[in-house]
C-alpha cells in the first residue's frame, strides 16, 4: 500500500496532460484547413470586333469615266445625278456639254422618242463635236429635217442600255438608222466608229449615254 500515493499522483499528471492536449487540438494538428493562397486571375482581354469596311455610296457617278466627265456640272439637273432623274433629252437639255445636241433633237421632232420608255443606248457629240463641222455644212444639216433625222438615230441604239464593258464585248451595235457602229476598246474608254468616248456611262432615268468627240456620220 506504500505505492498508492505516488499512482495517484502519476494519475493525475497524465490527467491534467490529457486535458492540456485536447484543448491544444490534439498534439497541434488543426481540423481547420489552411487558407489556400489567393490566386490572381488575369482579366480576359476583350477583343473590340473589327469595323467592317465601308462600302462606296453607290449612286449614278460611280460608274462615269473619262476625261471630259469633268466639264458636266457637280451639281443641279446637269449633273450626273440630276440627269439620272430624268429621260434622255430633258437630262441632255439641262446639261450645257451636249446644248447644240439637244438643238438638234428639237429640230428633228425627236424630244418624245428619246424620252420614251426606252431603254436606250446614246452616243452624245459634244458642242466642241458639233463646232468641227464646218458651219455651211451644220447649217445644211440642221436645215434638213430628213438628214439630221437619219444621223441623230446613227447615234441611238434601241432596247438596250450598255454599258462600256458591254459595248466593248459585243464589237458592234445597230442603230436606230439601220447600220451597225463598230466598238473598239480604248484604254479604259471605248473607241465609236473612231470617235473617242470622252465621258461614259451616263445614266439617265431611260438611257445610258455615253459622250464622244466627234458627230457620226452614216455612210448612206
Amino acid at each position: 500500500m506504500q505505492n498508492s500515493k505516488p499512482t495517484r499522483k502519476l494519475a493525475a499528471i497524465a490527467a491534467l496532460l490529457a486535458i492540456v492536449l485536447a484543448a491544444c487540438g490534439g498534439g497541434g494538428s488543426s481540423d481547420t484547413p489552411e487558407s489556400a493562397p489567393a490566386t490572381t486571375q488575369a482579366p480576359t482581354p476583350t477583343t473590340e470586333p473589327m469595323a467592317e469596311p465601308t462600302e462606296p455610296m453607290a449612286g449614278p457617278s460611280a460608274m462615269n469615266s473619262g476625261p471630259g466627265c469633268s466639264a458636266v456640272p457637280m451639281d443641279g439637273e446637269g449633273s450626273f445625278d440630276g440627269m439620272a432623274d430624268d429621260p434622255a433629252a430633258t437630262a441632255a437639255s439641262n446639261n450645257p456639254v451636249l446644248s447644240t445636241l439637244v438643238t438638234a433633237v428639237s429640230e428633228a421632232g425627236l424630244v418624245d422618242t428619246l424620252n420614251g420608255d426606252g431603254p436606250f443606248t446614246i452616243f452624245a457629240p459634244t458642242n466642241d463635236a458639233f463646232a468641227a463641222i464646218p458651219e455651211d455644212q451644220l447649217n445644211a444639216i440642221l436645215g434638213d429635217p430628213e438628214l439630221l433625222t437619219s444621223i441623230l438615230t446613227y447615234h441611238v441604239v434601241a432596247g438596250e442600255d450598255a454599258d462600256l464593258a458591254d459595248l466593248i464585248e459585243s464589237g458592234s451595235v445597230t442603230t436606230v438608222q439601220g447600220e451597225e457602229l463598230e466598238i473598239a476598246s480604248d484604254g479604259e474608254l471605248a473607241s465609236i466608229n473612231g470617235a473617242s468616248v470622252v465621258c461614259g456611262n451616263v445614266q439617265t432615268a431611260n438611257a445610258t449615254v455615253h459622250i464622244i468627240d466627234e458627230v457620226l456620220v452614216p455612210a448612206g
